[in-house]
């Protein structure tokens, strides 16, 4: 069997029994194709740990992060494993080869004003798309979703009796976020101009349509586009807006608010609890104040004179 039909028998074996989503197949050819450009004529029955160890060294003089080389250390894992388990190959080469450390960067969040200015500034546009746009903001906001469970919200998503969204996450995952009343109503307004989306005499499937895509529905590129535009036009400094940042932001606000992390992870629809726990790292301005203010030596000075004369000694 030749490299390219075993790449595609692995993919298709990851998105049938594994579940795994269209952008993480896409993700898993790119890797794949690179490894097999850096082999050259060298078919997979005859790598080895040394060509396995030279690629990951040519990635790190390439200039490639430790996250991206890690993750692609792990396809490489998950490919040989299933070509050994087929039985194309007599020796697995990825045995006891190791992934760099990787440090976990603190998530990038906006602050509550932030947010509401995206989504005021949208919401009050005369443009059809920017108010849509302000929709998809608040509820990626209000309910922590990624920006693929997002565009891909089916019509019949929200359960305004229950206030629930069900979303279909990463693995094909469903779970239940709770939604704030206000905004199901704002969903259900923007209901009244989604046909405007949707071609003439077709029907949808999907929250957010599109006339162009090829999916039915908004892309993530259009999204993040229109998010774009929007941080310019309310004067929310565009560098630091992206979708994922949405997601974060809804973590630690709650977070700093109160809730409790294993309802934070659940809504996010974390795997592990670890995966959540990089948001108690983030300090937010009200602790830090309420340290500031209430701890007992906050106020304490070692400048004031004190009336305390230690005896002389009389011996």
């Amino acid at each position: 069997m030749r490299g390219e039909n075993l790449t595609d028998a692995f993919l298709n074996m990851m998105a049938a029994e594994v579940g795994a989503s269209v952008n993480t197949i896409d993700s898993y050819r790119r890797d794949l194709e690179q490894f097999c450009l850096f082999l050259g004529v060298k078919p997979y029955s005859q790598v080895t740990k040394d060509d396995v160890a030279s690629f990951v060294q040519w990635l790190s003089k390439k200039g490639y992060a430790s996250k991206s080389v890690a993750r692609k250390i792990s396809v490489l894992r998950d490919f040989f494993k299933f070509l050994y388990t087929e039985k194309v190959i007599k020796k697995n080469p990825m045995t006891n080869i190791v992934s760099p450390k990787q440090e976990k960067p603190l998530p990038k969040f906006l602050s509550e004003s932030d947010v509401k200015k995206l989504i005021e500034t949208a919401a009050n546009s005369k443009n059809l798309a920017q108010k849509r746009t302000a929709v998809m903001i608040e509820l990626m906001y209000a309910c922590g979703l990624r920006v693929s469970e997002l565009v891909g919200l089916p019509l019949n998503c929200i359960s305004p009796e229950k206030k629930q969204i069900l979303v279909l996450g990463k693995g094909s995952k469903e779970r239940l976020v709770p939604i704030a009343e206000q905004t199901i109503k704002n969903v259900q307004d923007y209901l009244e101009y989604r046909e405007a989306f949707i071609k003439n005499g077709r029907r949808s499937v999907w929250l957010f349509p599109s006339k162009n895509s090829a999916s039915g529905h908004i892309t993530r590129d259009a999204f993040f586009k229109n998010l774009k535009e929007t941080a310019v036009l309310c004067g929310v400094d565009y560098r630091l807006v992206f979708p994922h940042v949405l997601r974060h932001s809804f973590a630690t606000h709650l977070l700093n608010r109160g809730a409790d992390l294993r309802s934070v992870q659940k809504m996010l629809g974390h795997e592990s609890i670890g995966t959540t726990e990089i948001y108690t790292h983030i300090l937010s301005d009200k602790l830090i104040k309420t340290v500031q203010e209430k701890h007992p030596l906050a106020h304490l000075s070692f400048n004031k004179k004190t009336s305390c004369n230690p005896k002389k000694d009389t011996a």
